[in-house]
């Protein structure tokens, strides 16, 4: 097997103090596993799966003949209490684009599967970065956390955003399943994605439904100013109802500035096992 080193030098982060981190890839295959040392033990370790391209070339492999594939919205299929609350697809001319590999949602639902099988949440986070004024997301992350059958929490969200500083990344957003559910935002998702449109207006909240006969899943962001203004004032936890938004507008609604691609390479850091 054939490997090649890399010796990358953390920053630092808060209060955390960094060491350098060394990576063996296998140059054989490839979807690539990296072990990467653990900033907050020497003795911890954690997964990080490379999808091609080689992150050796490039973050971004362009292979036109593959073509993209844009996030179409279908009629909303959403519990009848949330419905009054989603709207169609918009696009605003001062978001910017953001691109995301087709094998995302997949993979993800691959490391949810045994929590989907016993009707538990899973959420991830996702890193991205900023090139010619398009949003990469290039990377997920599992963190560790507790969940239900309606709600996710991660936990140690220092390891996140340790993470995402040590690799310049912007939190894009956040993906998560409802495994018995239908294709919707939540009172709670909602105050979720309020945390991560406030620091990147064009973050994202994805949710993958398997059991929604209609659409299997969403790709969704609060409306600004009128979801926005709605959660800035929400003082409420737990499950709950909201105010409507002062112009009618619906509380949030689908992305159409989300765009799939096939070749773009992505990284997944699964913090779950870490100690």
């Amino acid at each position: 097997m054939t490997s090649r080193r890399f010796d990358t030098n953390a920053r630092k982060c808060g209060m955390h103090s960094t060491t350098s981190k060394t990576m063996y890839l296998d140059t054989t295959d490839s979807r690539r596993v990296v072990q990467c040392q653990s900033r907050y033990n020497d003795a911890d370790s954690y997964s990080v799966k490379h999808h091609y391209p080689s992150p050796i070339i490039s973050w971004i492999e362009d292979v036109s003949s593959f073509g993209d594939a844009s996030f179409s919205p279908v009629t909303e299929y959403v519990d009848e209490q949330e419905r009054s609350s989603v709207g169609h697809s918009s696009t605003s001319s001062n978001l910017r684009d953001m691109q995301i590999s087709l094998r995302l949602t997949d993979e993800f639902m691959e490391l949810a599967k045994e929590n989907t099988s016993n009707n538990l949440e899973t959420c991830g986070i996702l890193g991205a970065s900023f090139r010619d004024g398009t949003y990469f997301v290039t990377m997920l992350i599992i963190p560790k956390q507790e969940g239900t059958a309606h709600s996710c929490q991660a936990v140690n969200e220092e390891e996140i955003h340790a993470i995402l500083s040590e690799q310049s990344l912007y939190p894009a957003g956040w993906i998560h399943t409802h495994p018995s559910q239908t294709c919707f935002l939540s009172s709670i998702d909602l105050h979720t994605q309020f945390s991560y449109q406030v620091m990147l207006p064009e973050a994202v909240a994805i949710v993958v439904a398997p059991t929604d006969p209609t659409r299997s899943y969403g790709i969704f962001r609060l409306t600004d100013p009128g979801g926005m203004d709605v959660l800035r004032e929400c003082d409420e936890s737990g499950f709950h109802t909201h105010r409507e938004t002062t112009d009618s507008s619906p509380i949030y609604q689908t992305c159409s500035n989300v765009h799939f691609k096939p070749n773009l390479r992505f990284e997944i850091v699964d913090l779950r096992s870490v100690r």
